[in-house]
């Protein structure tokens, strides 16, 4: 080989190495990518985002938090979702709302019977939150409290579909003569609320200041029903 054919080989080689490396490079996943075997984690991220949203309220949880409830990194959380207002709308429209919307169906075909309409919503209330436990405390952080991320969510989504409908029903029955015409149905709505979703919100001070750790949900769905039906009468 001549000096220049030599020159040129040695001008060739490190340009065919790097090419080689950079081949090797493409095929490398990102960091934060899950590779082609991985399993999908998008369920597990939302559980655990959910998690940290009732516990420490949606403001307060950083993703990293979520990542560590999670057991993944937050580079993951970025591939799946790619920030916190995206994740958030993932929860509220992969958790919250066909959690709602189960509870909603039943009422439907409750019927026009006011009593039956009653029950069906406190089963309802009772079933949601043994099913997802986090609610009630989610509930409360981001609907009841000034602030909360999830109020406008109330109005605009849940609002309509649920406690709307509920009074105007009320309300229908009312005007057939078959409720009481002393009370206001939107008030009734409130008041159902009030006696099935707050008690299960605030069952871990109920339970304690009464020792009363023997009372499930189920407990509290009958308690809700006699009262409801019976009032204080006794017998």
């Amino acid at each position: 080989m001549t000096d220049s054919s030599q020159i040129r080989a040695a001008k060739a080689g490190p340009k065919a190495g790097k090419t080689g490396k950079a081949a090797k490079g493409a095929g490398r996943r990102a960091p934060g990518r899950p590779g082609p075997d991985s399993p999908d984690l998008r369920e597990r991220l939302l559980d655990g985002a959910i998690a940290c949203f009732a516990r420490q309220g949606i403001a307060a949880t950083p993703l990293r938090a979520i990542a560590t409830e999670a057991g993944v990194t937050p580079a993951l959380l970025h591939y799946y979702f790619g920030d916190k207002a995206q994740l958030q709308e993932a929860v509220v429209a992969e958790r919250v709302l066909p959690a709602f919307g189960r509870l909603r169906e039943p009422l439907l075909h409750a019927g026009d019977d006011v009593a039956e309409l009653v029950a069906a919503f406190v089963k309802g209330i009772g079933s949601l939150v043994a099913e997802h436990p986090w609610l009630p405390a989610l509930w409360v952080r981001e609907v009841l409290c000034e602030g909360g991320a999830l109020r406008e969510v109330l109005f605009e989504r849940i609002g309509p579909q649920l406690p709307q409908m509920m009074a105007a029903r009320f309300a229908q029955a009312q005007q057939r003569g078959e409720l009481n015409e002393d009370l206001d149905p939107r008030l009734l709505m409130v008041s159902l609320v009030g006696l099935t979703l707050f008690p299960a919100a605030g069952a871990p001070i109920w339970r304690r200041m009464f020792q009363a750790d023997d009372l499930d949900f189920d407990a509290l769905r009958r308690h809700t029903l006699a009262l409801l039906d019976r009032g204080l009468a006794a017998g």
